[in-house]
């Protein structure tokens, strides 16, 4: 088959190299072609995908149209903040479009395939996610991953496309459902982080996970999904910006940092919004973070740990099913209704 994979980051570069070592004829587009003339001149992508070598047979191509001009799938592995606007010279598409993006849009509140259903109303959408790393997925690490569409046909086309012996891909006919869970958990597992960063423990981290999943399969199925949620937020990815310091205090100054971070949406707010629409209680953690102008640093059991505007002296940090949890002198005070009041 004839693909197109638009992003050239570490996502859009493993399926790319994934399908064309299986045989299909790929094209990878990215925006800046200085980047994509070092993959074809070097055969890696050391920026994105470091010590992974791509396939001599891998195709690139900077012009959009051009490069999904004859071609029978588009696979979208972009920024959920760049989906819109790449995607709006899918508006004639016909074909397959594989959405790999997770998110919701800020503006909208729209998952990505419904972003792609509004620009590309012609073709035949499918979402592709699961708890997948690149990383592993180009080293060939066993990963399960579900094609979710309102299609059944389109979805079983996907399927036999990325399907490989460590590359297991499973159908279903819950796209928003599965959309949903991919984004929202994103919220948990940053929350687990936090968790890390403020020295908590296993026990902590299983009750805001059992709890963050219960809380998603509710909102998505006031949303209209079915939420089948099979796995725990990835920790390697989405933890690290929890627990790196400042990350309350300043979300836009952790995504900056390192590869592959900026490369995915947050979630809160959009999250949040949902939420707020649906009358549901807010998924995952943090629900709200007050913060001061003043800058104090939070010395946890470990030694130094999250520096933040305002989360040592009397300061609350919100949480969802949660009265409040003071920090005071690095120790936690609170009570958690979510654990006295099972039902929630």
């Amino acid at each position: 088959m004839k693909v197109t994979v638009l992003g050239a980051g570490a996502w859009g570069t493993t399926l790319a190299r994934l399908l064309c070592k299986g045989g299909e004829l790929v094209t990878l587009w990215g925006h800046d072609a200085e980047h994509l003339r070092e993959l074809g001149r070097t055969g890696f992508n050391e920026r994105y995908l470091p010590g992974i070598q791509l396939p001599p047979d891998l195709g690139s191509e900077p012009d959009l149209p051009s490069a999904i001009r004859g071609r029978e799938c588009v696979v979208v592995a972009v920024p959920s903040k760049a989906f819109r606007e790449v995607t709006k010279a899918l508006a004639d598409w016909k074909g397959l479009l594989v959405s790999m993006t997770k998110g919701i849009e800020d503006e909208t509140g729209l998952t990505m395939c419904g972003v792609l259903r509004a620009n590309a109303p012609g073709a035949r959408i499918v979402a592709l996610s699961g708890p997948t790393l690149a990383m592993e997925v180009a080293k060939e690490m066993p990963t399960a991953i579900v094609a979710a569409s309102l299609d059944a046909e389109a979805a079983q086309q996907v399927q036999q496309l990325f399907h490989r012996a460590a590359f297991r891909v499973y159908t279903g006919a819950d796209p928003l459902g599965v959309e949903l869970g991919g984004a929202l958990k994103n919220v948990v597992a940053i929350a687990a982080g936090v968790g890390d960063g403020l020295g908590f423990g296993d026990n902590s981290k299983g009750a805001l996970i059992t709890r963050g999943i219960v809380e998603i399969r509710r909102l998505g199925g006031r949303s209209g999904g079915d939420m089948l949620l099979a796995a725990e937020p990835q920790p390697g990815f989405w933890r690290t910006p929890g627990t790196r310091r400042e990350a309350e205090n300043n979300p836009r100054r952790v995504r900056g940092r390192g590869r592959g971070i900026s490369d995915r949406p947050f979630g809160l707010s959009p999250g949040a919004a949902l939420a707020r629409g649906h009358s549901h209680p807010r998924p995952g953690l943090p629900a709200s973070l007050r913060r001061k102008k003043r800058r104090q640093s939070f010395a946890g059991p470990d030694g130094p740990g999250i520096e933040s505007g305002g989360l040592r002296q009397k300061h609350a940090l919100l949480l969802e099913n949660c009265q409040h949890v003071e920090i005071r002198n690095a120790k936690i005070t609170g009570g958690w209704d979510g654990i006295r009041n099972p039902g929630h």
